[in-house]
């Protein structure tokens, strides 16, 4: 399974999920969806928008479990 990290890195790095909301151009119920893992796929543009603004590797935005929690 495969997580992505939105709300760590912000709590991780103090940012506020408005900015972030406002810097990714989407709609709010889209970051929303995408923030609370509730999306089934994530746009390349979107993954280079979060590891521009993140500072970080896609491989930080992403979290790989074995499916079983």
């Amino acid at each position: 399974m495969v997580r992505i990290r939105i709300q760590e890195l912000l709590d991780e790095r103090g940012k506020s999920g408005y900015r972030l909301y406002m810097q990714l151009g989407v709609s709010y119920q889209c970051f929303q969806r995408m923030r609370d893992n509730q999306v089934r796929s994530i746009s390349l543009k979107n993954i280079d928008a979060l590891r521009q603004i993140f500072g970080c590797t896609p491989n930080d935005l992403f979290l790989f479990t074995d499916g079983t929690a």
